[in-house]
């Protein structure tokens, strides 16, 4: 095998490394992240505050579709909410005019730890703070 050949190799093996790691690491935020998920369903379970349901939006408007889920919504935009099945859900989709009628299924996402990233300043937080923020608003909300 010539020198570049060998090279190659171990760039190949380094980049699949560090993606392997990057996957390991991936893995457990969105297990630690469903675990505070969980943890939040049964506060608010305990606290009695009943899911309700939960409507998808199209964009920044007023226009909502039906999901036929239950739950919490998390930030008060409506963005984002987690169901009584303990599964984390973007509420954002596409303008439909045969989701009016219909409805929309949402699918649930994988929980980051940290919430907005990439957004505005100030709109990021950590998961763990904002599901106690909505926990703490209570009924309210």
């Amino acid at each position: 095998m010539s020198d570049e050949a060998r090279w190659r190799e171990q760039r190949r093996e380094a980049i699949q490394a560090h993606a392997d790691a990057l996957a390991r690491k991936q893995a457990a935020e969105t297990q630690r992240a469903r675990a505070l998920v969980a943890e939040f369903v049964a506060a608010m379970r305990s606290a009695g505050i009943e899911p309700g349901p939960l409507r998808a939006r199209a964009g920044e408007g007023a226009v909502t579709y039906r999901t036929g889920l239950r739950g919490w919504y998390v930030r008060r935009n409506r963005a984002m909410a987690v169901g009584e099945d303990g599964a984390f859900y973007l509420l954002d989709v596409p303008r439909s005019a045969a989701a009016r009628l219909a409805g929309v299924r949402v699918a649930p996402s994988d929980p980051p730890l940290q919430v907005g990233v990439g957004a505005r300043d100030g709109e990021s937080m950590p998961l763990e703070r904002l599901l106690r923020q909505r926990l703490e608003a209570g009924s309210d909300f």
